[in-house]
């Protein structure tokens, strides 16, 4: 067996069995759009995330239920007396 089998075999083996879930969402289409179906579905999904989550924090905010007391750092504010 030479070093050149031994990358073959790791080729033939990430081609056929690693990249294998990858080319089935391909879904077999010539389009640029039809291929990246899954992709435009997780940025839509993310950008909702993040208005709702920026929702909630502006609720939270207005209503002063963050208690904003205490600091890590004396740099971040009033350092804590020991």
């Amino acid at each position: 067996m030479t070093f050149k089998e031994v990358f073959e075999g790791i080729q033939s083996f990430t081609e056929s069995v690693l990249f294998a879930p990858y080319d089935a969402l391909r879904l077999g289409t010539e389009s640029w759009a039809m291929s990246n179906v899954v992709n435009w579905l997780l940025s839509i999904v993310g950008f909702v995330a993040f208005i709702y989550w920026m929702g909630q924090l502006k609720k939270f905010n207005e209503n002063n239920e963050e208690d904003r007391s205490q600091t890590s750092h004396g740099y971040l504010g009033d350092a804590p007396e020991n």
